[in-house]
Parts: C-alpha cells; sequence; structure tokens
C-alpha cells in the first residue's frame, strides 16, 4: 500500500484521530478528551484488532470473549452520545497487514492532522508503538500519547539509587509519597461528524471473537462488561463490602472483592477513578479509611506488577532471579492435565481450577494455592501455569500474571520464599472452612461431611459410600502425597541453592 509523501504543517487536516485500545470507556480518558479537544465535532474513533502484534502474548480465549462484550457496550454507549466506532480487522488476508497501515490509510484518506492514544506497557506492544509513531510523525502527523492506565507511569518511581524497585512494600510507599493525581476527567462532547462506512471497516462480528463452540456461556452469565457496569461494581463495593472487606476478600465462596480486575484490565474504568472515588467515600464514612487502605493496596500491586514488566520485559518467559535457569523442573504433561482439568484429588486445588475454566475468575486467594501446588507439589515450569491462565482467564494481564506466577514459583521480584509450600487441606481448612466453595465447584463432593471436604481420602469407606463417593472413579485420588511432594519440592530448592553457592 503506498502513501502520500510527508506532509508539511500546512498540508495537515483539521481533524483528529482517537485509537481505543485497552481503554475502552468514555469517563476519564485521557488521550480521548484531548483528541475531541483538538478538533471539536471532528474526531474520528477508531478499534484496530491486531492480535498478532501483541505475539506470543496475544488476547486469546476467555479474553477473547470479553473484548467483544466490552465492544459491544462501547458502540452502545456511543451511539447514545451521537458517535460511532469504526472498526478494522488487520492480518495476512485482510485489507491491512497492520495497525500501522491502518493508521496511515485513515490519516492520509480523511485529512485527519493529529493523532491520539492511551500508552500500553507490554513489551511488544511498546515496540510496536514506538514504531507506529516515528512512522506517523515522519509523514507530518501530530502523535500525542496519555496515561490512561496507572496512577504513575512504570518510569516515574526510583529508589534513592535512580533504580527500578524490586521489592513491593518500599515501591508502594513511594508511590504514595509521590501521588499527585488531577482529578477524573469529564466524557467529552462526543457530536462528532459522521464519516459513514470506511474502507477496509469491519463489523465487531467478523472479528470472530467468540466461540464456536459456545463454552462461554457461563463467562457470559458470571460478568456484564462494560463502563456502565464497572461503574455500578464500584459503587456497590464502596457501600456493601469495602467495611469488611480486609477480612472477606480471603474467603473464596463470598464475594468480598470489587471484581474489578477485568473491567480495569480492558479499561473500562480507570485507576485514577477508582483510586478517587475511594477516598471521596472514606471522607464521607471515615471508619472504613482503613479497610479501604487495603482496598487500594490491590491498585498498589497492579502499579507494582507494571513497573516491573516495564524494566525487566523477559520476566514474561524467563525468571528474574537468573538461578532459577538450573531449577530442577519435571515436566509432566499427566500432572499438569490433571491440574488444568482441576483433577488433582485436592479439593480446594480442583474448585479453582474449575471455576476458573467455568467462569473464566479465579478468586485470589485459591489463585495462589493453585499456582503453589503446580510448581511446588507437582513441581511442573511456572511458564505453563501462566499460559493456561493467559488462555482461560477474562482478566489475562501479562504484568500481573507474570509477577503472580513468579512469586509463586519463588524466582521473581519480593517472592514467596522457597519453604512456604502451601498445605492444600490446611489452607482448604482455614478459607473454606465449611467447604462452600468446593461444594459449588466440586458437586461430586458436596453430600461429604465438613470434616473431610479438604481430605476426602481420610473419610471412613462407609462414610464415602453413604455420600455416594468412589475414590478413584466418582474423585480422584491425590495425584501426589502432600509429605512426600513438600519433601521433593524443598530438595529441589536445596539444589539450586547448592548449585548458585558453587557458581
Amino acid at each position: 500500500m503506498v502513501f502520500p509523501a510527508k506532509q508539511s504543517a500546512g498540508e495537515m487536516g483539521n481533524k483528529s484521530l482517537f485509537w481505543f485500545r485497552q481503554d475502552l470507556r468514555l469517563c476519564d480518558n485521557p488521550a480521548l478528551f484531548d483528541a475531541v479537544q483538538a478538533a471539536p465535532g471532528k474526531t474520528l474513533l477508531v478499534y484496530i484488532f491486531a492480535p498478532q502484534e501483541e505475539a506470543p502474548w496475544q488476547p486469546s480465549g476467555a479474553s477473547l470473549v470479553w473484548l467483544h462484550h466490552s465492544l459491544k457496550a462501547l458502540q452502545s454507549d456511543l451511539a447514545a452520545r451521537g458517535a460511532k466506532l469504526h472498526i478494522f480487522k488487520t492480518g495476512t488476508k485482510e485489507r491491512f497487514q497492520s495497525s500501522r497501515e491502518v493508521l496511515e490509510f485513515l490519516c492520509s484518506k480523511l485529512e485527519i492532522g493529529s493523532v491520539f492514544w492511551n500508552r500500553r506497557y507490554e513489551p511488544a506492544v511498546i515496540a510496536r508503538d514506538t514504531n507506529i509513531k516515528a512512522a506517523l510523525k515522519e509523514q507530518g502527523f501530530e502523535v500525542e500519547t496519555s496515561n490512561g492506565a496507572l496512577l504513575n507511569e512504570p518510569w516515574q518511581i526510583k529508589t534513592k539509587e535512580g533504580k527500578p524497585f524490586q521489592v513491593f512494600t518500599p515501591f508502594w510507599k513511594a508511590c504514595l509519597s509521590q501521588m499527585d493525581l488531577d482529578p477524573p476527567l469529564a466524557i467529552p462532547d462526543l457530536k462528532l461528524e459522521n464519516y459513514g462506512v470506511l474502507d477496509g471497516e469491519c463489523s465487531l462480528d467478523d472479528l470472530n471473537l467468540l466461540p464456536t463452540i459456545a463454552w462461554d456461556k457461563s463467562i457470559v452469565e458470571a460478568y456484564t462488561p462494560g463502563e456502565k457496569k464497572a461503574q455500578a461494581l464500584l459503587l456497590e463495593f464502596l457501600k456493601k463490602k469495602v467495611a469488611s472487606y480486609h477480612h472477606d476478600r480471603d474467603l473464596p465462596h463470598l464475594v468480598g472483592v470489587s471484581r474489578l480486575s477485568p473491567y480495569l484490565h480492558f479499561g473500562e474504568i480507570s485507576a485514577r477513578t477508582i483510586w478517587y472515588q475511594t477516598k471521596e467515600f472514606c471522607e464521607q464514612n471515615k471508619k472504613v479509611a482503613e479497610e479501604a487502605a487495603h482496598f487500594l493496596r490491590e491498585l498498589g500491586w497492579r502499579e507494582f506488577s507494571h513497573h516491573l514488566l516495564f524494566h525487566f520485559p523477559t520476566t514474561t518467559d524467563a525468571p528474574l532471579r537468573k538461578d532459577f535457569l538450573h531449577f530442577p523442573w519435571q515436566s509432566d504433561d499427566v500432572f499438569l492435565k490433571a491440574w488444568q482439568k482441576g483433577q488433582t484429588g485436592y479439593p480446594i486445588v480442583d474448585a479453582g481450577m474449575r471455576e476458573l475454566w467455568q467462569t473464566g475468575i479465579m478468586h485470589n486467594r485459591v489463585r495462589m494455592i493453585t499456582a503453589s501446588f503446580l510448581v511446588k507439589h507437582l513441581l511442573q515450569p511456572w511458564q505453563e501455569g501462566a499460559k493456561w491462565f493467559w488462555d482461560t482467564l477474562v482478566d489475562a494481564d501479562l504484568a500481573q500474571n507474570t509477577l503472580g506466577w513468579q512469586w509463586s514459583a519463588g524466582c521473581g521480584a519480593d517472592a514467596a520464599p522457597y519453604f512456604r509450600i502451601f498445605n492444600p487441606m490446611l489452607q482448604g481448612g482455614k478459607f473454606d472452612p465449611d467447604g462452600l466453595y468446593v461444594k459449588q465447584y466440586v458437586p461430586e463432593l458436596r453430600n461429604l461431611p465438613t470434616k473431610y471436604i479438604h481430605a476426602p481420602w481420610e473419610a471412613p469407606p462407609m462414610v464415602l459410600a453413604s455420600c455416594g463417593i468412589t475414590l478413584g472413579e466418582t474423585y480422584p485420588h491425590p495425584i501426589v502425597d502432600h509429605g512426600k511432594a513438600r519433601e521433593r519440592a524443598l530438595a529441589a530448592f536445596q539444589s539450586l541453592k547448592a548449585t548458585s553457592t558453587r557458581a
């Protein structure tokens, strides 16, 4: 495709283009606001589906389902304000090969003068965006980018030595000491010029984001993507749940958390909006301020994950701690598949993996338990767990997924110590004492007395029989013995320490 030569400032158009990405909202959208301000009534709104440009971590599985419904909600919100979202699809068999081609074509054909987007921070996307920005500027177009995702840019927070942080607590203290946020932006005037149907434009259905086999039904039933729902969830959380957040967030049978993670990932609500609304709520309800601080700290972990990924971009696949390159993982497809399917014989682990498969989400406490089980009980490479979560989570976020798995494996920043090996029975008893979570997602155990719910193999044969349970048939025996698995994991970590010492 051939484009015009570089334009002079006088030849540039007076229209602007806003590129929607992971910021599928209208409120507090900095780059959208600036684009409309730059060309009132003449802003073109564009979404480009180009997953190949994010390889090897392109959106997949459950997250594509969310993306479909999020874009649908955005289209509706825009239409209600007299605006239209122009969707483009790229690929080897499409009209356009890349996002850059789409943007260059639109800018030249429609006499666009300036292009706006909110920054993303994944390594492949940074490289892609840098290339596009340079190409557009070379052709004479103005390009402006904004921070629409984080409270602080990843490069803003530094140690006293000017280096990136690798421990969360001092990182978050530094963030809090420097926090100087502008208030969230209002929705700009979106009564925009009608550009009609553009060359190469496609429909939302043309993106083929939904599965051909309807495995997504339970995901759709569990969530309502979109900006309106995100705002409603935040308000509901602050009014009904924040007061007991610190306690309830660890109980998987309760919805004691905000459930805003997928909305944050797709940018249906901004971190700044959550920060400001939570602070305002605390001003009016001072007794919940301490609990709210625990909630906002979770935003801090999100910030920390992006900080780490920006400064250590290879950690999506390689351990931050280089000694872990020599860790004696024992790859085993049988173990991996049993874990993926929720057939390990450990009820709290199986409940978590089945919740993930059925709903596209997993309770955060259970994420830690299941991740620890994979890398320590089964000695499977943490990268395999990261890939599975990436495919099955609706809130699959590269920075947070990477941080979580490296933390569980002990090979990342602020990682769990090697000797912390969660006991699934004790974890289940502590956080699901009545077995309500297990019984919801492992229904074959629903009639088992509570005292045996987290260790069904300890139940007498007559009890199992009366509950219709035959271990090895209706529910599996544990695929590993906890005590032996723990000893094996400790030995593996000790061997790593010995190797590091010799090196």
